[in-house]
């Protein structure tokens, strides 16, 4: 353990890391469904397998480059190389699959799949490392809850700013290349995407700038993989957390993909919330996704005062609760009370917002359980978890968004059925209450109590020391 000086350029650059993904994030839990069927062209069903078959395979990729940063060496530590070398392809993979290649449906297809799947494998090589980061950078539970909240508040930062510029962007450039004379939205999406990518290489630099590495195993010698796996496999902490995340990222996912459905499709008086900044449009869709992450960051300025009044298990399952109540809630919302759906979003946005530091608070307490009971550390291994955790959930709801959309008779940039306008609206309510409800059922039996991981932090200590 190195001599801890933690300043706040290092937690602001810890942040830009998330910042910096979390827009792509964004990009692709809201927009990417609705970008190959409506402006590509694809089927959602089509979509949705391409989803389940790239992300699936990738989703298992995560623990193994877990492992490889636990055993990378070099002079900048195991994690930060990683946002030096990665960060560029980080960019140029985001321009990629926001572009269209081909003529022909089978074309588009194979472009579709080619770069979706690099672009899922460049986004896990440079996650995986960012979130083990936290892992090493501060010993002190307290540092690493502010770290953590840096984390999550430049998170929605990111979110907030990719959602709000989004659609403006892809109007303006839309308008600079007109084919058959009308504005071409895969330009537009294209030379949007230019603009985050550019973003986002730059934050992820200043990440790996900025931070330090600083913990050392209290084990000089490599454990064997087998090891590290055999640890993994029977922590119980890790798998009760890791089946309550991928619910909470289905929940997230489903919600997510149906959205910008909702409001195209659904709500009635979309139009009229519709007004103009600098020549470029701002849409209904685009108030209630910012709406959403700005109380996202409302929920996580709750989660200290939370966690020290009832705990991170209760604070955890009394969020989860409260989101699957108020999305069933959201069913029953008439199509014309635009400002009682805002509300509602805000609401189910605050608890989201929760829940979002609590979980990569949790898996650091699920790092030291697992040193502490092994006397081994897979800092990456553990934190790879979360990067597949969000990889599954995502996968699961993604698929099910396309899946789900066909099933109930959706085809884009037409007037829809009654049956799809509300399998849409179940797709923004009821299913993904049913993801927390499960969620809820996974947290209740999480051991790690705030008193357990007192003594354990406490233990750990007196071992290092007599390293």
């Amino acid at each position: 353990m190195e001599n801890e000086q933690v300043k706040l350029k290092e937690k602001i650059g810890y942040g830009l890391g998330d910042a910096a993904s979390s827009m792509f994030w964004k990009l692709f839990t809201m927009y990417l469904l609705f970008f190959y069927t409506d402006v590509v062209g694809l089927s959602a069903a089509v979509v949705g397998t391409m989803f389940l078959v790239t992300r699936i395979w990738d989703t298992f990729l995560d623990p193994f480059i877990g492992i490889l940063g636990d055993r990378t060496e070099s002079r900048w530590g195991k994690f930060r190389p990683y946002l030096l070398w990665v960060a560029v392809p980080f960019g140029i993979c985001g321009i990629l699959t926001f572009s269209s290649w081909g003529e022909s449906e089978t074309a588009k297809i194979v472009y579709a799949y080619i770069t979706y799947t690099l672009m899922m494998m460049i986004y896990s090589l440079i996650n995986v490392p960012y979130a083990s980061l936290l892992g090493v950078m501060s010993v002190n539970p307290q540092t690493r809850t502010e770290f953590s909240s840096y984390r999550m508040t430049f998170a929605f930062g990111g979110s907030i700013l990719v959602l709000a510029l989004v659609e403006p962007l892809t109007d303006f450039f839309s308008r600079m290349k007109l084919v058959d004379g009308l504005p071409s939205m895969a330009f537009g999406w294209q030379m949007a995407a230019v603009v985050f990518a550019v973003m986002a290489t730059c934050m992820f630099l200043l990440t790996f700038l900025w931070t330090k590495e600083r913990i050392r195993p209290i084990l000089e010698k490599k454990s064997l993989l087998k090891n590290d796996l055999k640890d993994l496999g029977v922590n119980k902490p890790w798998w009760i957390l890791l089946g309550a995340s991928v619910m909470v990222l289905v929940f997230n996912s489903l919600r997510d993909g149906a959205a910008v459905f909702y409001f195209k499709y659904y709500v009635a008086g979309s139009d009229l919330w519709s007004f103009s900044i600098m020549d470029a449009s701002l849409t209904l869709i685009t108030i209630y996704l910012v709406l959403g992450q700005a109380f996202n960051i409302v929920g996580i300025l709750c989660v200290p005062a939370l966690t020290r009044a009832i705990g991170k298990r209760l604070t955890f399952f009394s969020a989860m609760a409260a989101a699957t109540v108020l999305s069933i809630i959201f069913y029953f919302l008439p199509k014309d009370m635009v400002a009682a759906i805002l509300l509602m979003q805000i609401l189910i946005s605050i608890c989201a917002g929760i829940v979002s530091p609590l979980m990569w608070s949790m898996y650091a307490d699920i790092a030291d359980y697992s040193e502490w009971k092994t006397g081994r550390r897979a800092t990456g291994l553990i934190f790879s978890s979360s990067s597949m955790s969000q990889k599954l959930g995502w996968t699961i709801g993604g698929s099910l968004s396309g899946w789900l959309l066909f099933y109930f008779g959706f085809e884009a940039n037409v007037v829809q059925t009654e049956t799809a306008l509300i399998g849409i609206c179940l797709m923004m309510s009821v299913l993904p209450a049913c993801a927390t409800l499960i969620s809820v059922l996974f947290i209740s039996r999480y051991p790690l109590s705030e008193k357990k991981m007192s003594e354990i932090t406490a233990e750990l200590e007196v071992r290092r020391k007599g390293v």
